[in-house]
């Protein structure tokens, strides 16, 4: 399965206590969600972890993954992305979507002119933020990503309509 049939959901943020146990920080939007995925990959696919969730902890959930029996096999993938095959996601509703399907777009104004390409979504603790690079700009361009401010979003096209306040720099 090549890398871009896969999505990214979560992330070892490290060893928990002294029995390979794992603080995991997951990107779900129910962050149990996670374990119920199936087997779970490391970026470069070589590596697959079955998940077995055990308590919530600070900073995510406290994790058992197949393989990592000691604390050191634990601290070895701290910062490790975790990845599932894109067919094991739920389908969403038609004004969601994941995050890794709006990166790459060509955003435009409602007069059809070029804006630029998200490059990213941040999430700052008051709801999506769509970070567009923008040629000719020396900082990248925050959008919200309001019904509002993002009215069209079309994935199959690969574009997006944006309509942004007037005080976005």
């Amino acid at each position: 399965m090549s890398q871009s049939d896969r999505v990214c959901v979560g992330a070892i943020a490290g060893a928990f206590g002294v029995q390979g146990e794992v603080r995991l920080k997951s990107f779900c939007t129910e962050p149990e969600d996670i374990a119920s995925y199936g087997p779970l990959y490391s970026e470069d696919g070589k590596r697959s972890f079955t998940v077995r969730l055990t308590r919530p902890v600070t900073g995510g959930l406290g994790a058992r993954l197949s393989g990592v029996l000691t604390k050191e096999d634990a601290d070895a993938l701290r910062g490790a992305t975790l990845w599932v095959d894109r067919e094991k996601l739920p389908s969403l509703p038609d004004d969601e979507f994941y995050h890794t399907d709006l990166i790459g777009l060509e955003v435009f104004d409602a007069g059809g002119a070029p804006i630029g390409r998200v490059r990213a979504v941040q999430n700052f603790g008051a709801g999506d933020i769509l970070e567009i690079f923008a040629p000719g700009r020396r900082t990248t361009l925050m959008l919200p990503f309001t019904r509002t401010v993002v009215p069209t979003v079309d994935i199959k096209a690969g574009r997006i309509i944006a309509d942004p306040p007037e005080d976005v720099e």
